[in-house]
């Protein structure tokens, strides 16, 4: 029998998750990757499991086979880290992810420690370039 999919959207306030981040400086920059990503994306935040902040909906097969949906691109303000999503599988993207500033890439996500770390009108074109491949 095939294994459901854990993270899911949950109907969670994406306001309320993002209020309750710790600590402070993690919070702010949460607050300030989802104005972001409204104005980039033109569309609402959906809370995908306790801590994933996603936008839009896209469906993937493994090589395995196994079967989910994902956010087209999100981001989770986490304690040690700041994870983003679906930033690294449109063509262009690693041009961009090069100038971005400090990171370290994992297999789905890039992590960042701060936002002032990184060049917020690249992580703009990033978003973009994700959101509107993903969405041809």
């Amino acid at each position: 029998m095939a294994e459901s999919p854990k993270t899911l959207p949950t109907g969670e306030s994406v306001a309320a998750f993002l209020g309750a981040v710790e600590p402070a400086g993690r919070r702010d920059d949460g607050f300030a990757l989802r104005e972001l990503f409204d104005r980039v994306t033109d569309t609402d935040a959906v809370m995908w499991g306790p801590s994933i902040v996603g936008y839009g909906l896209q469906h993937f097969r493994y090589a395995s086979g196994r079967e989910g949906d994902w956010p087209i691109v999100g981001f989770s303000p986490r304690k040690a880290s700041i994870s983003l999503y679906g930033l690294q599988t449109a063509p262009g993207s690693d041009e961009l992810l090069e100038r971005l500033g400090k990171l370290k890439r994992g297999v789905d996500c890039i992590w960042v420690g701060r936002l002032s770390t990184i060049d917020q009108k690249v992580l703009a074109s990033l978003i973009d370039l994700a959101w509107v491949h993903a969405r041809r």
